[in-house]
């Protein structure tokens, strides 16, 4: 027999060509927290940290550079949390690696390695590639010694010399710390998904080059200037690597980083083996991080926008009245999300059948069967559609209107033609 698709469970899932683990790590109350416009206190620090918790995220980054942050890690520390580790960022100079070393509790630090020309010679001012690396071989060379493990953040890598310099420097890591995670940083998004795209800019062969010299940790942290971080993310996922680093919402500088929700819950839903998450309180940290931190969620939003379940015009709403899986890519509950049925200017009779109904058990709790065709349906839809030719109506119906017109067509008119009928015998 024919495969039949009609519910989610079965639909086939997706398998990662490598077979490999793979893991994120947030990176919300640090690179995030550089949005413009917006400040993170330590209680919106601790509060992320607790959704992560909740979520099953492996890691959460963080500075350490005044005592707001210390205090923020300290605290986070002391929760005692598995899941997610926390642990620093440091820029490739002992000073900022001492703030990690001393810190109780933290066991590994990112080093940031500037590894483009542009960064090395016009933004870090250096004389060299070769001064470049001696710097950032230093800095690894004393988190190791002090007992740190150790991220090496490779900034820039889409616009560097991938086989002249990166993967020769690359290697010397390698030697030093064989389990240290190398990130790949697409910092201005340059990178592509495709694997036949030339270097600096394929994320595939990127990640291929890396594991080909014997690293055994790649992560991908991955800007979103083009609109590309979530591809080149799974891209980095699909050819080997084994970490994302994200931020929730895709908070960042300029345009932001991968989000962190589009990646867990494609990874969830469309990819075998990941039910170790657990999403349910995506809609709730959206909420919390646009009413408690200003961080705007458009309407549209996948995963956590308002309009992700929300449904309007007349063969939509009619599809997810009769099996939901019609039109929704996976149940509202999996984020914490709640379906809505809306009346505006392209529903149809089905959808104002179905709201009359719900309306009708809420105002004389009866489970009632209404008819599309029913003409007091037709009359409230005629009345709807009145408001919009008008053109004076810009918004959707709301519930408490729509509770007027059932008071009005179903349990008025009848009390009213009751009353008549019997003034006329």
């Amino acid at each position: 027999m024919e495969a039949m698709y009609r519910t989610y469970e079965d639909m086939p899932k997706i398998k990662l060509p490598l077979g490999q683990e793979v893991k994120i790590s947030d990176s919300t109350i640090r690179d995030g927290a550089q949005m413009p416009g917006i400040v993170l206190k330590k209680a919106h620090k601790l509060r992320i940290h607790d959704y992560l918790h909740e979520i099953g995220i492996e890691k959460i980054e963080a500075f350490l550079y005044n005592e707001r942050d210390r205090s923020a890690v300290r605290e986070m520390l002391d929760r005692g949390y598995e899941v997610p580790e926390v642990t620093a960022w440091a820029r490739a100079v002992p000073k900022d690696i001492d703030l990690a070393i001393d810190m109780d509790g933290i066991e590994e630090t990112g080093i940031l390695m500037s590894v483009s020309d542009v960064h090395i010679f016009d933004k870090m001012g250096l004389k060299s590639r070769e001064e470049a690396e001696e710097k950032y071989l230093s800095a690894l060379q004393y988190a190791i010694d002090h007992g740190l493990r150790v991220r090496c953040h490779l900034e820039d890598v889409t616009r560097a010399d991938v086989k002249g310099f990166v993967i020769p420097f690359v290697k010397k890591i390698v030697e030093r710390a064989p389990d240290a995670i190398i990130r790949v940083c697409d910092t201005l998004n340059y990178g592509l998904p495709f694997p036949e795209v030339d270097l600096p800019y394929s994320i595939p062969k990127m990640i291929k080059l890396l594991k080909d010299v014997g690293v055994k940790n790649i992560e991908t942290h991955v800007h979103d200037d083009f609109g590309l971080g979530l591809t080149n993310t799974l891209a980095g996922y699909w050819y080997g690597a084994n970490w994302s680093n994200l931020t929730f919402l895709g908070i960042g500088e300029r345009a932001g980083n991968t989000e962190m929700e589009k990646t867990l819950i494609f990874l969830m839903c469309r990819v075998e083996g990941f039910q170790k998450y657990n999403p349910k309180s995506l809609v709730k940290f959206a909420e919390y991080m646009e009413e408690e931190i200003g961080v705007r969620v458009p309407r549209n939003k996948a995963i956590v926008g308002k309009n992700v379940f929300a449904h309007e015009s007349g063969i939509h709403a009619a599809g997810i009245i009769k099996n939901p899986f019609t039109y929704e890519p996976f149940p509202p509950e999996l984020v914490g999300g709640k379906r809505e049925l809306m009346i505006g200017d392209s529903s149809g009779t089905e959808v104002i059948r179905y709201k009359v109904e719900e309306t009708l058990r809420e105002l004389m709790h009866l489970e009632l069967s209404i008819d599309k065709n029913d003409p007091r349906v037709k009359s409230i839809q005629r009345d709807i559609q009145k408001l919009y030719d008008e053109e004076t109506r810009v918004s959707c119906i709301s519930d408490e209107e729509l509770r007027a017109y059932v008071e009005k067509y179903f349990m008025l008119e009848p009390i009213v033609e009751k009353e008549i009928s019997k003034k006329e015998e």
